[in-house]
């Protein structure tokens, strides 16, 4: 069981969130993106896809408050997964379809960690085969170790005095092998150095009247109680065990799990999750897990059997869509280390800071050793440009030829695109005919020429409008040393600025494709174009003829 494609719509922090893309070979995808980037939200969504509407009421009489963004707008959910099959939700029907499939989702929360064993179950321990025992929702603590301990010792004592009532041997040996030596073997691959350095569960004690159970571990000649085990052990056995006890369960599922790398360093990060994803997943499953960690990103970077989905920086309230990360794309370190790390982390690169999610279509040019970084808008881009060393990339917008001449004298390692946007070159004539060149598909780049001359007619006036004071937002020249010098003035409301916006303006107006297209939004308009429709950006970054305009820009 895989995922393809996930869509949250009006969900808990999303207006509009799609994933797409995913490949049937992802045993594992990994979420990034700093705090409160909606990582867990995604699997909220999973969540409520499972067991939504068989939730007890939360948070007053509605549910649904905890769910959905907008109270006056229905929450949806939909999973496609790699062989068609579609799991939905919306809160006026029950899932359709898909129903069954739902229940194959299995997650954990990341507020996992039990200090201490207690007799505290409270579920009969047969619902953990249809997960009954899991917590409400995603921010309530997952106590569900408790249970797994108590299954464990029973299932070991059921192994042990079975065959003593049916006079029968025991058979210790495969006892050892399916109850023992997977726990000591992954803690020990985990862990690393040898069984003396490692923690090893030697023994159990059952619940009495006055005793809770025990795992007893060993560490060189000392045996510690799970209790007493550091916070990074006790997150590790809980992990294994919960695997251990209900692998059976875990055949052709989703599993996903919230931040698993909690207080472990680097190298146990990577170790933990290749023993899970290569040890525990089953081959029939897929595992999703969020984490912002190196040694996570680094495993998942590797692997070629995991996908990594950026959601850093995202603007919650308008549509985004989300593919997976290119293997060869290292600004995915950003998450983990920050920018200020970057050049020792990645000495003999060249770091360029481009404008929020535009590092998604440049990462995919593949330039050798050139680190695409993200900033928030395109005034961060300048004042890092400004303050270091480092090459930035911004948006034309509207600038005039001779506006791009001053600020590039000025500032030699600030990069102007040619066009208003990246989308002015993602879906340029030329780049379109060879992307369907590349697949052998029919393309009129002439009726798409003359498309784009109508509708772009059909705006100009709206757009003229809104030159002047657009371009009073741009941060170039309005620092203090700049002040009153004619530079600063054509990017005020001054007679400066009015003459450069006549330029723009002339641009528009003109009907030579190549003159207008220049300080065409594309961002934002030519959106109803039919061959705009259902076609992927990052596909068309990674055409011949768009690499070649990016890998200019960078020599220029």
């Amino acid at each position: 069981m895989r995922i393809s494609s996930v869509h949250l719509n009006n969900f808990k922090r999303f207006t509009d969130l799609k994933i797409e893309a995913i490949p049937e070979s992802s045993k594992l995808v990994l979420l990034i993106g700093s705090n409160g980037s909606g990582k867990s939200s995604v699997f909220d969504a999973f969540d409520w896809l499972s067991k939504g509407q068989s939730k007890p009421l939360l948070y007053g009489n509605n549910f649904l408050d905890y769910y959905r963004k907008s109270a006056d707008t229905t929450p949806f959910v939909k999973v496609e997964l790699a062989g068609g099959q579609i799991i939905e939700r919306a809160v006026f029907y029950d899932i359709v379809p898909g129903h069954e499939l739902a229940k194959r989702f299995i997650g954990r929360s990341s507020i996992r960690i039990v200090p201490k064993i207690e007799n505290t179950a409270t579920t009969n321990l047969a619902a953990i085969s249809t997960d009954d025992d899991a917590p409400l929702t995603f921010i309530e603590n997952d106590t569900r170790f408790i249970n797994d301990v108590l299954v464990y010792i029973q299932e070991l004592n059921n192994a042990i005095r079975r065959p003593i009532f049916e006079g029968k041997q025991a058979d210790v040996l495969k006892i050892f092998q399916d109850f023992i030596a997977p726990l000591n073997n992954s803690l020990l691959t985990i862990f690393g150095g040898t069984e003396k350095t490692t923690i090893q569960i030697v023994e159990f004690q059952d619940i009495t009247p006055n005793s809770t159970a025990k795992l007893i571990f060993k560490k060189g000649d000392s045996k510690i109680d799970y209790d007493l085990l550091s916070h990074g052990e006790k997150q590790v056995v809980i992990l294994l065990l919960n695997f251990i006890v209900r692998k059976k369960h875990f055949e052709d599922t989703i599993l996903f799990i919230d931040e698993m790398d909690c207080h472990l360093n680097t190298a146990l990060q990577e170790k933990l999750l290749e023993e899970i994803v290569t040890t525990w997943i089953p081959d029939s499953s897929q595992l999703w897990t969020a984490s912002h960690a190196l040694g996570f990103i680094k495993y998942a970077q590797k692997s070629e059997q995991a996908s990594i989905i950026d959601l850093n920086l995202l603007d919650f309230d308008v549509s985004q869509i989300r593919f997976p990360e290119p293997k060869d794309n290292p600004d995915i370190y950003d998450i983990a280390v920050g920018k200020e790390l970057l050049e020792e982390l990645f000495t003999g690169y060249e770091i360029v800071f481009v404008e929020r999610n535009d590092k998604d279509y440049y990462g995919q040019v593949g330039i050798h050793k050139t680190l695409f970084v993200p900033e928030r808008d395109r005034n961060a881009v300048y004042h890092k440009v400004k303050t270091s060393q480092y090459k930035g990339i911004v948006d034309r917008d509207f600038l005039s030829d001779d506006d791009i001449t001053q600020l590039r004298s000025r500032f030699p390692t600030l990069l102007i695109l040619e066009y208003y946007s990246i989308e002015n070159y993602l879906f340029h004539p030329d780049n379109l005919s060879v992307y369907h060149q590349e697949r052998g598909n029919h393309f009129d780049r002439t009726h798409y020429i003359e498309q784009l001359t109508a509708s772009k007619n059909l705006i100009k006036d709206d757009l003229i409008l809104g030159i002047v004071s657009n371009r009073g937002s741009y941060a170039y020249f309005k620092e203090p040393e700049y002040s009153g010098t004619a530079l600063q003035k054509r990017f005020l409301n001054n007679s400066e600025n009015l003459d450069q916006a006549r330029q723009i303006q002339l641009s528009l107006n003109s009907n030579e494709f190549e003159t207008f297209y220049k300080s065409l939004p594309m961002k934002d308009y030519c959106k109803e174009l039919p061959q705009r429709q259902n076609i992927s950006k990052t596909l068309l970054a990674k055409t011949s003829w768009f690499k070649q305009k990016i890998r200019v820009l960078l020599e220029s």
